[in-house]
């Protein structure tokens, strides 16, 4: 069943949102056309009765030293940062991811109180794995690594999620995106839970050899703990398509059960559609275009990164008609002031396929090309910019770089690209901002779809998911803001499901 179109409907029923599902990957359905059913919650209005009100006002959010009680929706929101800040004081990804989801949540406890105390559920994960990793290099050496999964949520269905293999991989970092994670699975209206997980294991600069083995020790020790129905995994950074395939073939010298309803685990080990993350956000991109009356024909397009998903990207922009003109890794960047087209976009990926091979390669094949020129990437003038990089890699500073070279809007391709107080500098800057929980479902909607799911099938839901955002920010009184109509309608999904479990 198809997503409802909500900017089509009658005024009281655009601000219906599906809060319950019935079947595994069922897309959203509206609710019925009871008067008394919106937005919400299914047996209240908008606007909780005072009594009700009233009664989730008296309770105490908190108990530890003294009841602690809220008056208004921010009120609630600086009290539930202020316990992820005691909880996880070293965290700062988790608690800036916190602290900006929960602020979109604000007004939400101010109609409904009660959906607070779901917010401090929702806040811990159901369960948090942290293992050893031990493998053996070229040289015969013992290796240690640390080995995550961390299985946030399950309300709306079996866990699915990213892995991330990095030095940059910790447990803060994988808090972080799988808080993250539950809105956004949510959003793409299947029935997915949320996951993330991961390992601080570099796979840069490792040998095809030794991915290999880590692999096989990794999987070893999670497939205690995944499985069909279970938790599915899906390619993150670092994790591409033979990792995953390594993956596999130790799950299943382990487990006999290797697919479940005729969907096989982990893809068996051959990922369908890996450009689906790439292909999203730029589907995404022309969409928000297109509500302001453009396209992404013609446009300068920065792009920061040059994993497959910036790969991808620029491969669809390409096909939109946009003009690619950087890519980076942590040796620099590269910028065509021309823009690459298809037969340079093929160089590069000749480039990167080579495992640990870094961009600067690239101008040995190119006369027009610079290399780190000018000295930060922020500085080449654009029209649109898509951060795929690190997180946090978007700071004030560059925003504001982007906005004085006439950049008109920001679209994330990593997770938590662009940070907190860039967020902020971007909306007071006017630029437009398509957020990475909106923009990095392509993965998802994909697995949602199953393995006949097509580009223009992605283009659809993409459509769609836009549109839940765009007017679930408008009920909210925050026009335009794309960020709090995702977080909120995500949010509004699983805390209904939630609100039905129980204290679980």
């Amino acid at each position: 069943m198809l997503l409802t179109n909500l900017s089509k409907l009658p005024p009281i029923a655009s601000r219906r949102l599906l809060l319950q599902t019935t079947t595994p990957h069922t897309l959203l359905r509206p609710l019925s056309s009871t008067p008394n059913k919106n937005l919400i919650t299914r047996d209240e209005g908008v606007h909780q009765t005072m009594k009700l009100s009233k009664i989730w006002r008296n309770k105490p959010l908190f108990r530890r030293q003294g009841d602690v009680r809220f008056k208004t929706g921010m009120e609630a929101a600086s009290l539930l940062v202020r316990e992820a800040v005691r909880r996880d004081p070293h965290e700062e990804f988790y608690i800036d991811s916190v602290t900006s989801i929960m602020h979109c949540l604000a007004p939400i406890f101010d109609r409904n109180p009660r959906y607070a105390f779901v917010a401090k559920q929702l806040m811990e994960p159901e369960r948090f794995l942290q293992f050893r990793v031990a493998w053996i290099d070229d040289t015969g050496v013992i290796r240690l690594n640390r080995g995550y999964r961390l299985q946030f949520n399950s309300a709306l269905g079996p866990y699915e999620g990213d892995l991330h293999f990095g030095p940059h991989v910790n447990s803060g970092v994988v808090k972080a995106l799988g808080f993250g994670s539950v809105f956004s699975h949510s959003l793409t209206g299947f029935n997915l839970g949320a996951a993330v997980g991961g390992s601080d294991f570099n796979p840069f600069d490792k040998s095809e050899a030794e991915v290999q083995r880590f692999c096989q020790a990794y999987m070893t020790e999670l497939s205690k703990y995944v499985g069909p129905d279970v938790d599915h995994l899906t390619m993150g950074m670092g994790v591409g398509s033979k990792e995953i395939g390594y993956l596999f073939g130790q799950y299943k010298r382990i487990d006999r059960k290797t697919s479940s309803g005729g969907t096989p685990f982990l893809d068996n080990g051959d990922p369908f559609f890996p450009q689906a993350p790439g292909y999203g956000v730029a589907h995404f991109a022309q969409t928000i275009m297109e509500n302001k009356n453009d396209t992404l024909e013609g446009k300068r397009c920065l792009i920061q990164g040059s994993g497959k998903l910036a790969r991808n990207l620029a491969e669809k922009l390409l096909e939109y008609g946009a003009i690619p003109i950087t890519f980076s890794d942590r040796g620099g960047f590269v910028y065509e002031p021309n823009g690459f087209t298809e037969s340079k976009l093929r160089t590069i990926n000749t480039i990167k396929d080579d495992r640990g091979a870094q961009v600067g390669r690239y101008i040995i094949s190119s006369t027009s090309a610079k290399f780190n020129e000018p000295e930060d990437i922020f500085d080449i003038p654009c029209d649109l910019c898509f951060p795929c990089g690190a997180m946090r890699s978007l700071s004030v500073e560059s925003a504001n770089k982007l906005a004085d070279n006439g950049c008109v809007g920001v679209i994330e391709g990593g997770d938590l690209a662009v940070a907190l107080d860039a967020r902020k500098c971007l909306k007071k800057r006017g630029l437009v901002y398509g957020p990475y929980s909106m923009t990095l479902t392509g993965a998802h909607i994909v697995n949602g779809l199953g393995r006949d799911a097509t580009d223009e099938d992605l283009k659809v839901e993409v459509k769609k998911i836009y549109n839940v955002a765009k007017t679930t920010a408008q009920e909210f009184n925050a026009r335009g803001d794309l960020f709090a109509g995702a977080n909120i309608a995500g949010f509004l999904k699983v805390a209904n499901i939630m609100l039905s479990h129980g204290a679980v």
